[in-house]
């Protein structure tokens, strides 16, 4: 009787608390923020480098934007705010099958326990804040979604074949074929459980605002192209 009432209050303490943490973010609010640009792509289509050499281009033609690239500052940030290791918030945001149930146990044993719900609206609010701050290329973390309130934007997909991202991931990391090809699905399947740890809903039909096959350019080629859509959006000045 005694544990079934502990458990009981438990989970009523757990579900309070869940409701008590729901924000929600007015797009409203969102309307004057920016520039920023964000960069999905799929594994083993450099993203990180080319939003590496357009914040350099935007830097060199005007000194005074100083735009950022963010991608793995996310966790940095989010794991100062939770008063956690940068890598463990990455861990955790990557795991997948976690239950409400887990997150009630962890939270019961251990009094400073995060559970995904905190540290996904804390990531959450991290990014839009830093979309909102304007001047950044954002890599990933969902960017592109937690962003769409912001009308100063600009949304990139990079794809490419899967015999191109193979020979991109060799070329990158030094491994195999066999290697390469596990990393790919590896990486997905992380990405999959931060985007689920991440969003309420995962969007079965996501949208951008332009998408470019990343084996059919080359790196000048698609930068010249992003900085084209990036003035049609007004985002830089020539």
């Amino acid at each position: 009787m005694f544990k079934n009432t502990t458990m009981s209050n438990l989970l009523m303490h757990y579900l309070n608390k869940r409701m008590t943490e729901t924000e929600v973010i007015k797009k409203s609010e969102t309307q004057v923020a920016g520039p920023v640009i964000t960069i999905s792509r799929e594994v083993g289509c450099n993203g990180v480098k080319l939003a590496n050499l357009f914040a350099m281009r935007l830097n060199i033609k005007n000194p005074d934007t100083n735009w950022k690239v963010i991608s793995k500052e996310v966790f940095q940030k989010s794991a100062k705010e939770l008063k956690m290791e940068p890598e463990k918030v990455r861990k955790t945001m990557y795991q997948s099958g976690k239950t409400a149930f887990d997150d009630i146990l962890k939270a019961f044993y251990d009094k400073n326990y995060k559970s995904n719900l905190t540290i996904g609206k804390t990531m959450n609010r991290v990014i839009l804040q830093i979309a909102t701050d304007g001047h950044c290329i954002i890599i990933g973390r969902a960017g592109h979604i937690i962003a769409d309130g912001i009308k100063n934007a600009l949304h990139i997909r990079l794809v490419a074949p899967f015999e191109y991202r193979i020979h991109t991931i060799i070329r990158n990391n030094h491994l195999s074929r066999e290697e390469a090809i596990k990393f790919i699905h590896r990486v997905d399947k992380e990405r999959t459980a931060f985007r689920k740890a991440l969003l309420k809903d995962d969007p079965v039909h996501e949208m951008f605002d332009i998408t470019f096959n990343r084996a059919a350019y080359t790196d000048d080629e698609l930068l010249d192209l992003i900085e084209y859509a990036a003035k049609q959006r007004n985002l830089i000045k020539d």
